[in-house]
């Protein structure tokens, strides 16, 4: 699905992005990355399983939530001492990050509540005078949210189930 994304570095973003989804601050943002090599930036603790269900399901809609690294903004967590990283699967997200040297915060882009978004144009029905701009990427496949995956003691714990 569509998303509202920026530095996980930029508090200036994050804010934004909170802002326009009338998002609460308690409710963490996931972070996408281009690369499972990117992972040790912002993940501190990384079990083997973990590894390997990222080596077979991303890129794709498969978040996990690990321990984060110090430098990961407190305001993209929440204030947890983990984070939900993810590599998606499309090819505008793909070369998007490929191009930066930090990775994004991206959560759906809608309003907090409302249905997410599988087109640009129900992006920009969402937010008709907030947006300059909506990075146009067809429709979506799948139109679901992604599974979450956290780690208990190095066993997999389902969060949420996803496409």
């Amino acid at each position: 699905m569509y998303g509202l994304a920026g530095n996980i570095y930029s508090e200036s973003a994050i804010r934004k992005i909170f802002a326009l989804k009338q998002r609460p601050l308690f409710n963490p943002l996931i972070v996408h990355i281009k690369s499972i090599e990117q992972l040790p930036e912002l993940a501190r603790e990384i079990p083997e399983k973990a590894r390997r269900l990222a080596e077979a399901f991303w890129p794709g809609p498969l978040t996990f939530v690990l321990k984060k690294q110090p430098r990961v903004p407190d305001l993209v967590t929440a204030g947890k001492d983990s984070v939900a990283i993810r590599i998606p699967n499309h090819p505008v997200a793909l070369a998007l990050l490929e191009a930066l040297d930090f990775p994004l915060a991206a959560p759906s882009a809608n309003p907090f509540g409302c249905i997410s978004p599988t087109s640009a144009a129900h992006v920009a029905a969402y937010f008709p005078d907030s947006l300059k701009m909506v990075l146009e990427g067809g429709d979506c496949k799948n139109g679901i949210e992604s599974t979450i995956v956290g780690f208990e003691n190095g066993t997999p714990v389902l969060y949420r189930l996803g496409s």
